[in-house]
């Protein structure tokens, strides 16, 4: 899988961190991805990206 983040439609709002702490990290107001997506963490990856406010997360 791989998850992309549009860091220049990011609010920052910190969903993502909540939901996959694992993978994703909010560094000076933008979400990172830190982390490889485990075969585990690869629905709450999907469930982050679909519930983004901004849809900045891309899931390949």
């Amino acid at each position: 899988m791989r998850v992309t983040i549009d860091a220049d439609l990011c609010t920052g709002c910190g969903l993502c961190e909540q939901t996959v702490p694992e993978v994703f990290e909010v560094i000076d107001g933008v979400a990172v991805v830190k982390g490889a997506v485990t075969a585990d963490k690869e629905e709450d990856v999907k469930d982050a990206a679909e519930n983004c406010p901004v849809d900045a997360i891309d899931v390949e």
